[in-house]
């Protein structure tokens, strides 16, 4: 049984979930040919501090950075380092922070520079897929009920859904219950209550579905080397409505254009 969120808490968690928008926000700004992912860990780090909060995910079971980096056909849980962002890659940023007890999540996938029209078509299309699982993130709702949503959206343009890794509960620890599948069938899976903070987070894959982990035991690349996306938001189950705790509008609102 997963216990519901209290006002108080939910306050709580909205502050960590705009400071985590913001830092992405902040990197999304650094983004660019030239740069090398361990210099977008740095603004993250020193944002994220600045601001009074500490990076969860660094030492997070012994993960090394303050953000998961993944570039192309990285899935997630890439590690920052001495790579050079090229033209035409993608990457994947994934944020979290502690600030008063409770922990914030967020993730957004840049492109580098231009890109070519399919792998644009892949970010709107797994963006647009974490808006269509958050609709279904109602009181009485399953998260079967969010799987599917995402699922039968990315599916219909052609693209995969990894199926080994989902969005999951958030609050004083990084994750809670319940998971929260990207694929499922309606009316099926944990029942959603008011109350309950969840994190929505489709990994969607150019090619196939299929993945494998690195030798680091961290990063998951897609099995055909084909790129994916990740798209992340936390949000409120609501009666009636989800309440979108953190936001994408400090990055697309911004001088700098994804």
């Amino acid at each position: 049984m997963v216990k519901p969120k209290t006002e108080e808490e939910i306050a709580l968690m909205r502050e960590n979930a705009i400071l985590v928008s913001k830092t992405l926000a902040e990197v999304g700004k650094a983004v660019a040919p030239g740069v090398t992912t361990l210099e977008l860990n740095r603004v993250a780090e020193t944002f994220i501090r600045d601001h009074g909060a500490i990076p969860s995910f660094l030492g997070y079971e012994g993960f090394p950075a303050a953000l998961c980096i993944s570039v192309n056909d990285v899935v997630v849980h890439g590690f920052p380092s001495d790579y050079v962002l090229k033209e035409g890659d993608i990457v994947s940023v994934d944020c979290g922070t502690l600030y008063k007890g409770y922990n914030g999540d967020s993730a957004y996938t840049f492109p580098v520079g231009e890109v070519d029209e399919q792998t644009r078509k892949l970010l709107d299309v797994t963006k647009e897929s974490l808006y269509k699982g958050i609709e279904k993130a109602v009181d009485g709702n399953r998260t079967g009920d969010i799987g599917h949503a995402v699922q039968s959206y990315a599916e219909s343009f052609g693209f995969s859904v990894v199926r080994e890794l989902e969005g999951h509960g958030i609050g004083r620890h990084m994750h809670e219950n319940p998971g929260v599948p990207n694929y499922g069938r309606p009316g099926k899976g944990n029942k959603l209550v008011d109350g309950m903070t969840i994190c929505i987070e489709p990994m969607i894959n150019a090619g196939a579905r299929n993945v494998y982990l690195s030798k680091n035991g961290w990063a998951v690349h897609t099995a055909d080397h084909k790129k994916s996306a990740h798209f992340e938001l936390t949000v409120v189950v609501r009666k009636g409505a989800p309440e979108i705790l953190s936001t994408f509008d400090f990055i697309e609102k911004s001088d700098v254009k994804f």
